[in-house]
């Protein structure tokens, strides 16, 4: 009898094989890189290299900025850094569980990045590269140790897929810059790719955490959102609680003032967020609950290489 984490990763397997991995053959090297060891040459630096690649000896001398170019290694290492607050549990649910629904397509929040990450696995590990996992929560986290091979893939997505024993709620928001420091001292060891998933729904000043990570990996930031977290329905009187702390509230959807004043509040925020990952040093890939996620998937593929060259 298979479970239902083997049932979400051949489903993930098949839509994969027919729509992402011909875009990526004969690409690896210009999407996601390993990390190159041997120095090969010296060139002009230019706007788009990463400054920790300057030769400063050889720019001082030359009075003209130099960046070193090394081998990459096919062979990397990546990491999946997983939000799990009680915020990424908003969205729909199975009805008759109250849980994501593993055997249907993703709808909330958690089960989007659930999806993502476990396909974004099943891609870095097809060419013999590591992956590990970072769960993350402001009570627990967990970190699964990078190893290769579909029974590495199937752990993640038994860990990304299985309920939480107790939904603990608190005051407090998501601790995100505790996150990224967990994440930081986790993959001190080898310069990775990580993959960073959350709804940043979080307490601020996450961006400088995020910036240590950045220093030493690449990082692929993925936004999830919830489209009624952009825009609010008009849903009438209806009561809402904070996922996290657990407030809860009486609001007249329908009345224009309070649509205008979340209205503002959302523009105020994602601005905030945007600047929050300039100052990080990321480019943001957004992902909506509505979206085909495969589809979008791809898209993130082009910019990555877009960026790249």
């Amino acid at each position: 009898m298979t479970t239902a984490p083997d049932r979400l990763l051949r489903r993930l397997e098949w839509r994969l094989g027919r729509r992402l991995d011909g875009r990526l053959q004969g690409a690896y090297r210009t999407v996601w890189h390993g990390a190159g060891l041997d120095f090969t040459d010296l060139r002009a630096y230019t706007p788009e290299d990463d400054v920790r690649h300057i030769d400063w000896n050889v720019t001082a001398r030359l009075d003209e900025p130099f960046v070193r170019q090394y081998t990459e290694d096919r062979e990397m290492t990546a990491w999946l850094v997983v939000d799990r607050s009680a915020s990424m549990r908003f969205g729909r649910q199975n009805p008759s569980s109250g849980t994501p629904d593993v055997s249907t397509a993703a709808t909330g929040k958690e089960s989007v990045a659930a999806e993502l990450a476990i396909s974004l696995a099943r891609l870095v590990a097809q060419g013999g590269n590591r992956v590990g996992a970072i769960l993350f929560d402001n009570h627990s986290h967990q970190v699964v140790p990078p190893r290769g091979g579909r029974d590495q893939i199937l752990r993640i997505a038994r860990e990304l897929t299985r309920t939480p024993e107790k939904v603990v709620k608190d005051s407090a928001t998501t601790d995100l810059a505790a996150m990224f420091r967990l994440a930081a001292a986790t993959t001190a060891k080898r310069r990775s790719l990580v993959f960073v998933m959350s709804d940043f729904i979080a307490d601020p000043g996450w961006d400088r955490s995020l910036a240590m990570l950045t220093h030493r990996h690449e990082v692929v930031v993925i936004r999830v959102v919830d489209p009624s977290e952009l825009e609010l329905p008009d849903l009438g009187l209806i009561l809402v609680e904070d996922a996290e702390t657990g407030e809860q509230l009486l609001v007249d959807t329908s009345d224009p003032l309070l649509r205008g004043r979340l209205a503002a509040e959302v523009d105020a925020r994602e601005a905030g967020l945007a600047e929050g990952m300039r100052r990080a040093g990321v480019d943001e890939h957004r992902i909506t609950t509505d979206q085909d996620m495969l589809a979008a998937l791809v898209d993130m593929v082009r910019r990555s290489g877009r960026r790249r060259r």
